[in-house]
């Protein structure tokens, strides 16, 4: 596929999904370190940790609401207020304090990192639907993949690029977040903003009666119903992501224990590995781009699974063969360089099927509610996953926790060539 081939819509849009992925890809890289900013600079604790990953999913329980609002008012202005929002609230870092306080005086600013944070991610279970509606009804579908790869790789590159200096700075200062994260709130107002542009037409619920708000939402679960009813294949589909879901979250934050507690990586070592294996998912992206228009997404969705179960398992392994060898203020533990590189191919793909397996499963006009659908199921994992995990950690250990996480995505892959075997 050329650009020279779309169409002047498909070039505009694309132009600014481009654009917002690039400023997106600054916040995300920034992002990846959250947690452990969290753990080293801040001194939080392990519950506090697991609350934090869970701030940033449990949000999308509110999808299906949110998705009513959508048919309701324009969705240009929701992603302007939301940016507002959602993306402000960052400003607030600058008065936390620069250096390191006595464990006391920190607990004010632990549960304040918290809230501004559920406060930001509150806007993915708004722009996400509105995203999926949008690329879904401006690019053609020859071309819908290939341009979403694009743009995912693009995101990528500069993700890469600011969690690597992002980390250098946080090994010379490691409260340099106070000055970085208000200045990435400023940018994630920019993006939305942008985003909100690419709405070419809003559309209002109009013609008879205006369903009032509860009406509208016993209506829309009922909908829920039919799709979970009628529709196997994404039945299935979502009962394997159910599965893969609690696996990640149960795992998500003992990995970032593990690897600042247990392996006593610095931020520099750290930033390497995310962007190891950001760089493998860079370098896959297009591929995989091209290859989820011409496979059964269960077959792409059971390969995903299978990544990262490799992913935790050498992660898992290192506990018992830890070795490495230093090259200035890099640590390489053998295990993980081949754990981090499984985890290349699982973000190559899972950033693809997240965001548009379940608009394989369904008509243009209902990629919204097909997505709101799949983003409640995140939310409703994420009420549970993350406090377990870290509840099961302090029973089970390490080992213990990352040899489920490897259970239940076995699990789901027998689901995936389950379903395809009984419906095809």
């Amino acid at each position: 596929m050329k650009i020279a081939d779309l169409e002047i819509n498909e070039k505009k849009i694309f132009g600014l999904h481009l654009l917002y992925s690039i400023i997106e890809g600054i916040l995300a890289g920034v992002l990846v370190l959250n947690e452990f900013v969290f753990i080293k600079s801040l001194k939080g604790t392990e519950m506090q940790l697991a609350i934090l990953f869970q701030a940033s999913v449990i949000v999308f329980v509110f999808s299906v609401v949110i998705h009513e609002l959508l048919k309701r008012y324009k969705k240009k202005n929701i992603l302007r207020i939301t940016a507002l929002i959602t993306r402000l609230p960052l400003l607030l870092v600058i008065i936390f304090p620069c250096e390191s306080l006595p464990a006391k005086d920190m607990i004010f600013y632990h549960y304040f990192f918290l809230l501004i944070f559920l406060f930001y991610y509150l806007a993915m279970p708004v722009v996400f639907p509105i995203i999926n509606s949008i690329l879904k009804n401006n690019y053609s579908h020859s071309h819908f993949g290939a341009l979403y790869s694009y743009a995912a790789m693009t995101n990528k590159i500069v993700m890469m690029i600011t969690t690597f200096v992002f980390g250098w700075m946080l090994d010379v200062n490691p409260f340099s977040f106070v000055y970085v994260y208000p200045v990435i709130g400023i940018l994630g107002i920019i993006s939305l903003f942008l985003l909100s542009y690419a709405v070419k037409v809003d559309y209002l619920q109009t013609g008879g009666k205006l369903l009032s708000m509860m009406e509208s939402l016993r209506k829309s679960f009922h909908y829920i119903k039919d799709i979970i009813k009628f529709n196997k294949p994404y039945r299935d589909f979502e009962l394997g992501f159910m599965l893969y879901g609690f696996s990640f979250m149960l795992t998500v934050a003992i990995i970032t224990l593990f690897l600042v507690e247990e392996l006593q990586l610095n931020y520099t070592s750290i930033a390497f590995y995310k962007n190891s294996y950001n760089l493998i998912a860079i370098l896959l992206l297009p591929f995989f781009g091209n290859l989820i228009n011409r496979v059964e997404p269960r077959k792409f969705a059971a390969f995903t699974f299978f990544t990262l179960l490799m992913h935790l398992f050498f992660m898992g392994l290192t506990q018992y063969y830890p070795y490495y060898f230093d090259i200035g203020a890099y640590r390489f533990y053998y295990l993980i360089v081949i754990s981090f590189a499984w985890n290349g191919l699982f973000a190559a793909t899972m950033s693809l099927l997240w965001n548009i397996g379940s608009a394989y499963f369904c008509k243009d006009d209902d990629a919204g509610s097909y997505q709101s659908v799949h983003l409640s199921m995140v939310g409703l994992r994420a009420m549970i996953a993350p406090i377990f995990g870290i509840w099961l950690y302090r029973y089970i250990g390490f080992s213990g926790v990352f040899a489920l996480g490897v259970l239940l995505l076995m699990l789901s892959i027998a689901v995936m060539f389950w379903s395809l075997k009984r419906d095809r």
